[in-house]
């Protein structure tokens, strides 16, 4: 990916993220629900550097009572969003989704796995697709699986 779209795509995933945040703040969290086809939620890690909890506005195309899928996408940007980084260093996260948060933990899907869910989540959202044909790197596939 040229750096001119690699600002594009930060720029795209920074004002998708302040938009989505500032929605749900006037609207009291009830506003958006669902964007582009899918559930939002926040994922609230610890940052990787500064032992902070840090929270994200996300989407999921696939979910239930027990796991929750998640795209690093950062929007088609070469280099992996933040907050993936700092799963990948702590994987035990929380969720918040309809309005319920879990404690869940966090990995990054196996190639076979990714292989496999790829298709479902592109059917739900086909912009990952260009996403990925615009990256160059693999972009990963989360699995947020409920702790008992």
């Amino acid at each position: 990916m040229s750096k001119q779209n690699n600002v594009v795509a930060g720029v795209g995933a920074w004002v998708l993220e302040t938009g989505h945040r500032t929605l749900l703040t006037l609207t009291g969290g009830r506003f958006p629900k669902r964007l582009g086809g899918m559930e939002t939620l926040e994922l609230h890690t610890i940052g990787r550097k500064s032992g902070q909890r840090r929270s994200t506005l996300l989407t999921t195309p696939i979910f239930d009572d027990r796991r929750v899928i998640v795209v690093a996408s950062k929007g088609g940007h070469d280099e992996h969003p933040d907050w993936y980084k700092n799963l990948a260093a702590n994987p035990d996260v929380e969720i918040t989704l309809a309005g319920e948060t879990r404690k869940m933990r966090a990995r990054t899907a196996a190639p076979a796995e990714k292989a496999e869910l790829w298709p479902q989540i592109v059917k739900v959202y086909s912009g990952y697709a260009g996403y990925q044909q615009r990256s160059d790197r693999d972009i990963p596939v989360v699995i947020c699986e409920a702790v008992d």
